[in-house]
């Protein structure tokens, strides 16, 4: 059964989250067919608060140094806007994994801002402030169910408008900053165990078959869409052609690099 992480998808695909696990010693190993998991179209992936606690067992990452300080300015590409929304969605997942409430405050207003640019405001004015409330009293349980539940509620009213494709933009923006993230902590404290967190191929196979069956030809042509869909390519044999095999040190900061660079350019730079 195909398994990933999400962050870091959305963080790292917007699966629903449920508490986060507090490592009291580095785990031996990772078996992922015991993560509670959520399917994407028949694509199976753990819970992602069960890979961040993964990750806590494996070394205590330092949240806050994974934080990004720009959060990225919207052009009037909406392509561009909807990738923007994903990885500020899943910078709102590291901000409550770092427990830094005036950094998911900010980030809440700024998906109220993304998602007004692309015509759903309506659909997380709620979301937004009770972001802020929960931040506030630092519930962050409520917080990560709030920001899952924002990430649901944009596509939905997405699809609602008919912008399916745009919608799943704005997952895999969540993805390649979640995977980002990811990356950058199992490089840290390698081990083939942390790595095998990076074995997706269902995942992006599912995201490669999305960018190249879009039926908007002006999508499909966007520059951020060519960029994206050309980075699934360089990373697919990266990760591990079959399960067992050991993705290296190397590949890890392989992706990292495809991964960070994108995002710079998702938010902001070389827009």
């Amino acid at each position: 059964m195909p398994t990933l992480p999400k962050t870091v998808t959305a963080l790292f695909c917007a699966a629903a989250l449920t508490g986060v696990c507090v490592a009291q010693k580095p785990a031996d190993s990772i078996d992922l067919s015991e993560f509670p998991a959520q399917s994407i179209d028949d694509v199976v992936v753990p819970v992602p608060s069960e890979v961040f606690g993964v990750l806590d067992k494996l070394g205590n990452p330092n949240w806050r140094g994974e934080q990004r300080e720009n959060l990225g300015k919207q052009t009037g590409n909406r392509a561009q806007v909807a990738l923007l929304l994903g990885t500020v969605i899943a910078e709102g997942f590291v901000a409550v994994e770092a427990e830094d409430p005036e950094r998911v405050k900010e980030i809440g207003r700024r998906v109220l801002s993304l998602s007004k640019a692309i015509n759903v405001e309506k659909a997380v004015l709620e979301r937004a402030k009770s972001i802020t409330d929960k931040a506030d009293v630092k519930d962050w349980q409520a917080v990560r169910k709030e920001f899952d539940g924002a990430l649901q509620d944009v596509k939905g009213a997405m699809v609602e408008l008919g912008d399916n494709e745009l919608a799943q933009l704005v997952s895999m923006g969540g993805w390649i900053r979640g995977t980002e993230v990811l990356t950058s902590i199992v490089r840290k404290t390698y081990s083939p165990d942390s790595a095998e967190l990076l074995h997706q191929p269902a995942l992006l196979d599912y995201f490669s078959k999305q960018l190249g069956t879009l039926s908007s030809k002006r999508l499909s042509n966007d520059r951020f869409v060519v960029r994206i869909r050309k980075m699934l390519e360089d990373i697919r044999p990266l990760i591990g052609a079959k399960d067992g095999s050991t993705i290296s040190l190397d590949n890890v900061q392989k992706i990292n690099e495809m991964t960070r660079d994108t995002v710079i350019s998702i938010t902001g730079k070389g827009a």
